[in-house]
């Protein structure tokens, strides 16, 4: 997959992987840390020195900073240990790619300082794929947080997902580091995403189950080769 050309309005599946098949996130703070950065460096406001604010709360901002106004619309995530998805929408000129640049650069910053090396945590520039049809969109958002998700399930994987879906959507809905729970009945939206996915392609979260079960059982057709995801 490659970076491809993209207007305002364009939807993106976006990939960036850990440098040599590396860890981009190796403790809970790390995981967590991610969460912060997708919502406050989606932000014309954002400041680099938001680290020495005295931020009470997950998503809580400095209070200096003017009101929020993000820069792209993030649709979906799901954090991987060594690599992450999201599903992101250009609202304005450039917006996807400072977003990527400065989340890059403040995951890399921060491993660098936390564990005391040297050089990018990632193998060079994100990977993005426009998302072209809704029948698509449908099959990018079950892959980015369903298979993904089921894929990190830590008694069988994808492969414990085919035999016992139930069981395992349980457990990756409670996942607390995709942007599946906020899409299911098991917690509300998060300040990260912007509203709308599941009305846009899906009639309703029970739909979106529906959907994703087929894809995971391997009853919709595979729209694209695993590779292109990659």
């Amino acid at each position: 997959m490659r970076v491809e050309q993209y207007t305002v309005g364009s939807y993106l599946h976006i990939i960036k992987r850990g440098a040599r098949g590396g860890l981009i996130v190796r403790d809970e703070a790390d995981h967590y840390r991610f969460l912060r950065t997708l919502y406050l460096l989606n932000d014309k406001s954002f400041n680099p020195d938001w680290k020495s604010s005295n931020l009470v709360g997950l998503f809580s901002r400095p209070k200096h900073w003017e009101e929020r106004r993000p820069i792209v619309d993030i649709l979906a995530y799901t954090l991987i240990p060594n690599h992450f998805h999201l599903i992101l929408r250009e609202i304005e000129d450039g917006g996807v790619s400072l977003f990527m640049k400065r989340l890059g650069q403040s995951m890399t910053n921060h491993a660098n300082e936390k564990y005391e090396e040297k050089g990018s945590l990632f193998q060079g520039a994100y990977r993005s794929r426009t998302i072209e049809s809704d029948e698509y969109f449908r099959y990018v958002a079950a892959y980015v947080m369903v298979k993904n998700t089921f894929e990190l399930y830590p008694d069988g994987g994808l492969d414990e997902g085919v035999n016992n879906f139930e069981k395992v959507w349980d457990w990756a809905a409670k996942y607390k580091f995709s942007s599946l729970g906020d899409y299911t009945e098991y917690r509300d939206s998060s300040p990260i995403l912007t509203p709308g996915l599941l009305g846009e392609i899906f009639s309703s979260s029970a739909d979106f189950k529906v959907f994703a079960k087929d894809m995971i059982l391997g009853r919709t057709p595979q729209l694209v080769s695993p590779k292109d995801l990659e």
